[in-house]
């Protein structure tokens, strides 16, 4: 009787850390920050390029093992190359190849 009682104890103060923190967050999950991954291309078995949304900005960003960088900031939805217009119409890995073409031909 006594562990099952203790056992009820502990469920009811997880349960209640767990309420009062979503109370605190504002209702929000944990990890739901206002970032979003938009997309992502592995330039080798553990390198990646990832552009992510925050807020009003998308920021790409190179990802290898023991280091993030910050490589590009743009606008919301703009994907600009230079030549084109800033669309987000093409995936984030043509919009990658086109520049890295570019880079290889300059």
């Amino acid at each position: 009787m006594q562990a099952a009682l203790a056992l009820a104890l502990i469920v009811c103060v997880l349960a209640g850390t767990a309420w009062l923190a979503r109370r605190v967050s504002g209702g929000r999950g944990f990890g739901q920050g206002g970032m979003k991954i938009v997309g992502g291309v592995a330039l080798g078995p553990r390198e990646r390029i990832v552009l992510l949304e925050i807020g009003d900005e998308w920021l790409v960003v190179g990802i290898v093992p023991g280091q993030i960088r910050t490589l590009h900031r743009l606008g919301k939805g703009a994907m600009h190359t230079g030549n084109e217009p800033a669309t987000a119409d093409k995936p984030f890995a043509q919009w990658l190849h086109g520049i890295s073409e570019r880079r290889n031909h300059e």
